[in-house]
């Protein structure tokens, strides 16, 4: 075995050894770095070099993470090198970190992404037979980091925007999804964590999906003078103005800028976890701008087909001539979030509100559900 150990205690050492088994490094690693690895059985070996640490444990996460609970304990050898290999995870894109004598940090042989409101270790489990977000041999579009000024926060503000493949060399004009992400991620996430691009790309190349740019906007804003506001049940916050941001920034600079088609009917928006509540929340009050709604796995509570947003659904044939398509999905083992998509979708359909309930089987409040989400919603899209 061949170790690379830092000098302090508590740095964290990127091992390369080559166990002689039938695991193989996660794709999510750094350069070179062999661990952590999968196994056929999608069991995972994490491992470390930490040789002055008392105690190193790899927690994944969040609660209802396809890893697992955790905290999982590593065990050192005689080197200073901690490992564990944990049981067989769910496949899919999972955050985990190393707790160092109760230290949270990075693991040095993970690349990091955006999520729980920092850059965080991850790493991507394989599914047998699906290649949905994998890079393929087919025309690609761009990913582009679009810089503008917010009239609504007074501040410079970056949207990603993916343009589908041949955008550059036609006149043809585009309908728009706006596409959100999860609290404590950012306008990255989509792309990086979710593949979206990749996703579109190959569903675009095998006509499954009407060619479409996609903008991935921050879902944090905030009003020049706003004063936090405190609360009973956390920590304070601000006002979040995102809604205005849309609504009249981000909507009208797509429009400007880039070749969209540009009525309600060619205009659509997602999101996941906090972008599926502002979704609703968003589009629900602005049925004039958006014909399309997708909603994955928000924290839906309480659920009132009268009431809930605004009363937006309390006229089911007006709403259904409104809307196109109104996706609810959510993992079938994440189960605050699903039990409130289905109660939505029963209610829904007790009303008569047409609607479309999607079920990612065996996943739980994570990537490989919103990967999933995309793939099937995306297709439904400006028919």
């Amino acid at each position: 075995m061949r170790c690379l150990p830092f000098l302090a205690v508590l740095a964290l050492g990127v091992c390369r050894a080559q166990p002689p088994d039938d695991s193989l490094p996660a794709t999510s690693n750094v350069m070179n770095a062999q661990y952590p690895r999968i196994h056929s059985d999608l069991r995972i070996t994490f491992r470390v070099t930490a040789p002055g640490a008392q105690k190193v444990q790899v927690q994944p996460g969040g609660a209802d993470s396809g890893l697992g609970k955790g905290p999982y304990d590593m065990v050192r050898d005689d080197k200073g090198v901690w490992s564990v290999t944990i049981p067989p995870a769910v496949p899919g894109f999972h955050y985990y970190w190393l707790l160092v004598d109760g230290f949270a940090a990075n693991d040095p042989s993970s690349e990091t992404w955006f999520g729980y409101g920092k850059p965080t270790s991850a790493v991507e489990v394989p599914e047998k037979g699906v290649d949905l977000y994998d890079a393929k041999d087919v025309p690609h579009g761009d990913v582009r980091v679009h810089w503008y000024r917010s009239k609504t926060t007074g501040l410079w503000r970056h949207a990603y925007v993916y343009t589908p493949p041949g955008y550059d060399t036609g006149r043809t004009r585009y309908p728009v999804l706006y596409l959100q992400h999860g609290a404590g991620e950012d306008e990255t996430g989509w792309t990086r964590q979710g593949r979206a691009n990749l996703i579109l790309d190959n569903l675009i190349a095998a006509g499954k999906a009407i060619p479409m740019l996609v903008v991935m906007e921050t879902g944090y804003a905030v009003k020049p003078g706003t004063v936090p506001v405190a609360s009973t049940t956390g920590p304070v916050r601000n006002p979040n103005a995102f809604e205005q941001v849309i609504v009249d920034d981000l909507i009208p600079m797509i429009d400007a800028t880039y070749r969209t088609l540009t009525d309600r009917s060619h205009r659509a928006m997602a999101g996941l976890s906090m972008g599926g509540q502002q979704t609703l929340q968003i589009t629900s009050a602005h049925l004039d701008r958006f014909a399309w709604i997708g909603s994955f796995s928000a924290p839906i509570r309480n659920f009132d087909a009268k009431t809930s947003n605004n009363g937006v659904f309390a006229d089911p044939p007006a709403f259904n001539k409104k809307v196109r398509l109104l996706w609810i999905g959510a993992g079938t083992a994440e189960e605050g979030m699903h039990q409130g998509a289905q109660t939505m979708h029963e209610a829904l359909d007790k009303v008569g509100v047409k609607n479309v309930f999607f079920e990612s089987q065996g996943t739980s409040h994570e990537w490989q559900t919103w990967r999933r989400d995309l793939h099937e919603f995306a297709p439904l899209l400006f028919r």
